[in-house]
């Protein structure tokens, strides 16, 4: 069965469906011969006579009707799988299975997943929030959001927005240490550092003029990622750069001071991330509620 070409199986339905070769030929689009060259090379694949040939007629054999009733049905549930592909990439559908970091995951993605799902009850969600770095095509993620600077690698991107930078403190340590005034008080304050980064103790600030400096910190505490690292800034740990998202309520209330507002550091990209050039209709349609969920923020 492994030497069955399946393409002859519709050059068969064909025949029977058309009642004769010079028929079925006109349907198919191909020679009466070659019609003919198809049917003889798939009885000899399968080693079976599928029709009785006459003058005036063909017949189903009794392994013809059987294998015709099973070709039938089989052409039947490819069809509708085609039709089933073409409908996902139409209208939004499915299972999406996607993963964000923890902590920009569980403050934005998370509540706008939520929203998604009530406007496309026709998908379900499977969020995987982790600070690695996932192989999308091996874990079978269907997108991944990432911050920050993209790596090369195959996967399409799409970017949602950006975050900003920012320095901070909470009221507590400040009173205690007092506030940095210019750039180079910061090397003698605790820093708690985000291990994750490639350089989590060296910062370049930019100045209002334009002009940049770089400072080494000198590290109280590290964590190995952001949620942890804003925890010990909030409870008073020392001084650290927090995205946005995450301390902004902190800076509203109260819980968290920005320090040195007039240098800046880099914003840092949102993107979404998905394997295939064609993402589905779920992807693309959650890609289009992200960003205006992140322009929402801004």
């Amino acid at each position: 069965m492994a030497d069955v070409n399946l393409n002859r199986l519709s050059v068969f339905v064909a025949l029977v469906r058309a009642g004769s070769f010079t028929a079925a030929a006109d349907v198919l689009g191909m020679t009466k011969a070659m019609v003919s060259q198809h049917i003889a090379r798939l009885e000899s694949e399968l080693g079976v006579t599928l029709l009785s040939r006459s003058t005036r007629r063909m017949t189903l054999t009794e392994a013809g009707a059987t294998f015709h009733a099973a070709c039938v049905r089989i052409l039947a549930e490819a069809e509708a799988a085609i039709a089933q592909v073409g409908q996902g990439q139409e209208k939004p559908s499915g299972t999406l299975r996607l993963t964000a970091t923890g902590d920009y995951g569980t403050v934005v993605v998370a509540p706008a997943l939520a929203a998604f799902l009530r406007v496309h009850p026709d998908i379900q969600a499977d969020l995987v929030l982790t600070d690695h770095m996932s192989d999308l095509i091996a874990e079978r993620f269907d997108m991944a959001i990432r911050m920050g600077w993209l790596r090369d690698s195959n996967l399409r991107s799409a970017r949602l927005g950006s975050f900003r930078q920012l320095m901070v403190a909470s009221p507590d340590y400040l009173a205690r240490r007092g506030t940095p005034r210019v750039i180079t008080d910061l090397a003698s304050h605790d820093w708690v550092a985000l291990a994750l980064l490639a350089t989590p103790l060296r910062w370049t600030f930019t100045a209002p003029d334009g002009s940049r400096r770089t400072v080494r910190m000198r590290p109280v505490a590290q964590a190995n990622n952001v949620t942890a690292t804003h925890a010990l800034v909030q409870h008073g740990a020392g001084v650290s750069v927090l995205p946005d998202y995450l301390v902004t309520d902190d800076i509203r209330e109260g819980r968290l001071v920005v320090l040195m507002a007039q240098y800046s550091l880099p914003d840092c990209g949102i993107y979404a991330v998905y394997p295939g050039r064609q993402p589905p209709a779920k992807v693309r349609a959650f890609i289009d509620h992200m960003r205006a969920t992140v322009a929402a923020q801004g």
